[in-house]
């Protein structure tokens, strides 16, 4: 669902059809957010190296909690509940829980907690940093370099979350937890589609 026309699954053909080919082997059908880009296939390819390139230099694990702290404070409730099991695989669904609750102080380390509060305060408002957030990231051994692979990772998320946002796209009815309490801590923003997912 959105709030513009996109090009229904069983009719797309050509450059539509190979995207949609490429995220349903990704996700196991074609998510919602791939169909905006339906009007401009080159465009989610260009998303996807750039997303490639930023996360190369990151621990798969860093990467999740920073996405997930920014999507979180971005309202987006299918970046939220994707990255949500994403983080989840790689740690328990006790970690994601207390990120959805700011509560990460109770189930990370130190300097995850700083590295997931500047994702949340870069997603929130950039201009409210300071040099005393770098300096935080700084004392925890971080170098200027991982400063910013996070400071890019939690920026780049804005640009998916607000093109979806602006569009109407709703989170994939597959992408919920088993665990209600869970995806109703990532359901943040707009609400999860009703609608059962698509498959070319």
């Amino acid at each position: 669902m959105a709030f513009i026309e996109t090009m229904p699954v069983d009719q797309a053909c050509n450059s539509v059809r190979e995207l949609y080919a490429r995220q349903q082997e990704h996700w196991g059908y074609v998510p919602n957010y791939a169909k905006l880009f339906s009007h401009r296939p080159e465009a989610l390819a260009r998303w996807g190296r750039l997303l490639a390139e930023l996360r190369r230099p990151v621990s798969d694990r860093r990467f999740e909690l920073v996405t997930l702290a920014a999507a979180l404070a971005l309202r987006s409730t299918p970046c939220s509940l994707a990255h949500g099991q994403a983080l989840a695989k790689l740690c328990d669904d006790e970690t994601v829980m207390a990120i959805a609750h700011c509560n990460e102080a109770e189930v990370l380390e130190p300097a995850e907690v700083v590295m997931v509060r500047y994702a949340r305060a870069v997603a929130i408002d950039a201009t409210a940093v300071s040099a005393t957030h770098i300096d935080d990231l700084k004392a925890y051994g971080l170098s200027d370099a991982e400063i910013f692979d996070i400071a890019a990772i939690a920026a780049a998320r804005s640009f998916l979350t607000k093109l979806m946002d602006a569009l109407g796209c709703l989170a994939d009815s597959a992408l919920p937890f088993a665990s209600a309490e869970l995806s109703s801590a990532l359901t943040v923003g707009r609400p999860v589609d009703v609608a059962p997912v698509e498959r070319l």
